[in-house]
C-alpha cells in the first residue's frame, strides 16, 4: 500500500534551483515534484495586497527508508530581497522512519509589519535536509496554494486563553458520536471511537471537521497483542490544518500491552491565534477541515510480524460553533 494517495488531478512543475528560474504556482492548484537529498527547489508566487498567501508542502519519502533525527524539510515564502515572510521547518524528530512530512510557508497582510507586505514577486523555498546515512532516494511532493481573504476591520491581536482559521469555506461542527465504527484511511471523523487496522510502516490520514470556537482533542490507543521487547516511537499521531500547516505530534512505544497517545489540548479555532509565537496555538487559526494522522513504526514487523495492529481513534470536539469572522470576500476563493 503506498504511503500516501497524492491528488490524481495535480500536475507535474519542476522547481527552479535558483528564484529567477522559479516557475509560477496558480491558486487553487495542486503540484507534484520531486526533492533530492539536500536539495533545494523554488517556486514563484505573484502575490496582491488583499489575501493571504499559503503554500503548503507534503513530502512524501520511499517506505522503509532509512531517515535520521532531524531530517526533514523547511518551506518558506521570501520576498524578492531575500526575506522571510514565513516559514515552516518540519522533521521526522524521535520518530526515526520515514513517513509523510506535511508543513506550510505563509505571507500574511499586516499593515503593522515592514517586510513582505509589497504587491509583486515572491518566492517559495523548500530545502530538505537529511543526515549523511540517511537514504538518499528522492523524496515526492504535493504543493498546494491557496489563499485567504482580509479581515473588513481589524480584528482581535491578541490570542485570548485557553477558553483554541481558514482557506477555505468553514463547515458546521461535528455531529453526536456515531459510536464505534470500522473506518479505513482517508474517511471523514466526527466525535466518537474509531477502529483501523495498521500495518508497520503505514500512514493512515482523516479529515475532522473543527468550525469557528470549537476546541478538538485527539487521540489514539494501539490494541494489545502478544507481549515482547518495547519498540519506541512506535505509534506518532499528527494533526494538520486545513490549508496543511503542521499542528502537532505525539508519539508512544509499543510493547504489545495497550499504548495510548493523545495531542496536547488544543486551543480553540479563532482567528487571532495567528498573533502566537506557539506553533500548535498558531496552527488554529481557520475553520475546516483538519488533518488527523497515524502512523506506525515499521520497527514493529521485526518484534510483532507484519501484520495489522488493531488501532482505535478517539475523536472529540467540543464547543458551539461561532461565527465565522467578517471576511471581505469568500475564504478560497481570488478576486
Amino acid at each position: 500500500m503506498p504511503p500516501y494517495a497524492f491528488d490524481g488531478k495535480a500536475q507535474r512543475i519542476e522547481g527552479a534551483a535558483t528564484s529567477l528560474d522559479a516557475k509560477p504556482l496558480r491558486t487553487g492548484r495542486t503540484y507534484r515534484d520531486t526533492l533530492k537529498k539536500d536539495g533545494k527547489v523554488y517556486y514563484r508566487l505573484d502575490l496582491d495586497t488583499r489575501r493571504n498567501a499559503y503554500v503548503s508542502v507534503v513530502a512524501v519519502p520511499k517506505p522503509g527508508g532509512r531517515v535520521a533525527y532531524g531530517d526533514g524539510f523547511k518551506v518558506g515564502i521570501q520576498d524578492n530581497s531575500g526575506a522571510d515572510c514565513g516559514y515552516q521547518d518540519v522533521d521526522f524528530g524521535s520518530a526515526k522512519y520515514a513517513r509523510p512530512l506535511v508543513g506550510y510557508a505563509r505571507r500574511t497582510v499586516d499593515p503593522d509589519a515592514y517586510s513582505c507586505q509589497k504587491p509583486g514577486a515572491y518566492y517559495v523555498l523548500v530545502e530538505r535536509d537529511s543526515a549523511p546515512e540517511s537514504t538518499p532516494d528522492d523524496w515526492e511532493l504535493e504543493i498546494r496554494y491557496v489563499t485567504e481573504p482580509l479581515l473588513t476591520q481589524a480584528g482581535p491581536r491578541r490570542s485570548r486563553g485557553l477558553a483554541v482559521g481558514h482557506a477555505r469555506a468553514a463547515v458546521r461542527g461535528p455531529a453526536e458520536a456515531p459510536g464505534r465504527r470500522r473506518v479505513p484511511g482517508g474517511r471523514l471523523l466526527r466525535e466518537g471511537e474509531w477502529r483501523a487496522d495498521l500495518r508497520p510502516g503505514q500512514t493512515l490520514f482523516y479529515r475532522v471537521p473543527v468550525d469557528w470556537g470549537q476546541q478538538l482533542f485527539a487521540g489514539a490507543e494501539l490494541g494489545s497483542g502478544t507481549e515482547g521487547d518495547l519498540v519506541s516511537n512506535a505509534l506518532t499521531l499528527s494533526l494538520a490544518n486545513p490549508a496543511l500547516g503542521f499542528v502537532d505530534t505525539s508519539t508512544v512505544g509499543y510493547d504489545g500491552r495497550p499504548a495510548t497517545v493523545a495531542l496536547d489540548p488544543l486551543r480553540p479555532v479563532a482567528h487571532e491565534n495567528r498573533t502566537s509565537y506557539d506553533t500548535a496555538t498558531n496552527g488554529m487559526r481557520f475553520a475546516g477541515w483538519y488533518y488527523l494522522s497515524a502512523t506506525l513504526s515499521p520497527e514493529l514487523a521485526a518484534q510483532y510480524g507484519d501484520k495489522p495492529v488493531p488501532l482505535t481513534l478517539r475523536v472529540n470536539v467540543r464547543g458551539t460553533p461561532r461565527k465565522a469572522p467578517a471576511y471581505d470576500a469568500a475564504p478560497g476563493r481570488s478576486r
